[in-house]
């Protein structure tokens, strides 16, 4: 459920040693693994990251992560109705790069952006300024997202679905509040269909991801639990199976890095 976009006083102060200390002798495996914890994994894990999460992103993927954001962003622009209106939900929405870049280019759009990281959240507050124009943030479920049937005409979610208990529900969910014609962007990583690139890709990510998270925050497991998120999600052309059988009734996908990437496009029946 969508809470309040007002953050609690603090939520926003960086993280300390105490924080990541949470992930000591977690079986990471078992967690995202099991719906009925991986939540519990999750979120504190991206409210510790929250301060650097921009910097991580932009580094660790050598500056692509960008570029394939806004390619995500002219897509979803793309969409919307000719008259300039209409409502965009970003899910999973971090700090709002995807939620700012899409409110500069459709102004008179309305924008919501919810992350169930309320750290997150309180950082997209902080960039969108005190005038209170430009996108909302509020806390929240994207799997229970307690909106009303049908009313967003383009959804995007960035490396959102990989991340929640069962990423099938958050499919049927992002599913219900599009109208129909409204169109659903995802951008995500993938198992890549190549064995020998499927080993060689995660290794890069979970080397590199326990490098950054022993130098940032005495923890590897913080940005080495990628890799163990892929190994537990799907294939791009698994995910384009299952969001036809949700009720889209078209799908277009491209893929970047042989299949370790995948931008989704589908549009509601």
């Amino acid at each position: 459920m969508i809470s309040d976009s007002r953050v609690p006083s603090g939520a926003a102060a960086a993280p300390d040693d105490a924080d990541a200390a949470v992930f000591d002798g977690l079986d990471v495996a078992a967690h995202l693994g099991d719906p009925t914890r991986k939540q519990a994994f999750v979120t504190p894990m991206f409210d510790i990251v929250a301060p650097r999460y921009d910097d991580f992103t932009r580094r660790f993927s050598f500056g692509m992560d960008a570029r394939w954001k806004r390619d995500l962003a002219a897509r979803a622009v793309c969409a919307m109705p000719a008259d300039g209106g209409g409502n965009m939900l970003d899910v999973a929405c971090g700090t709002g790069d995807l939620a700012f870049a899409f409110a500069r280019a459709r102004p008179h759009a309305r924008v919501l952006g919810i992350d169930a990281s309320t750290r997150m959240i309180a950082r997209a507050i902080e960039r969108s300024g005190v005038d209170g124009t430009g996108p909302r943030f509020a806390v929240g479920d994207l799997t229970v997202l307690g909106l009303p049937d049908a009313s967003f005409d383009v959804v995007t979610a960035g490396y959102a679905l990989r991340n929640v208990p069962v990423w099938r529900d958050g499919i049927r969910e992002l599913s219900r509040v599009l109208r129909p014609g409204g169109r659903l962007l995802a951008l995500d990583f993938y198992l890549p269909p190549s064995r020998l690139w499927r080993a060689l890709f995660l290794t890069y990510l979970q080397v590199a991801g326990n490098v950054v998270g022993w130098r940032w925050h005495g923890r590897a497991i913080v940005y080495g639990y990628i890799a163990h998120s892929i190994r537990a999600f799907t294939t791009a052309d698994d995910f384009s199976a299952a969001l036809l059988e949700s009720g889209f009734v078209e799908v277009r996908v491209r893929t970047y890095l042989a299949g370790g990437i995948a931008i989704h496009e589908a549009i509601r029946g």
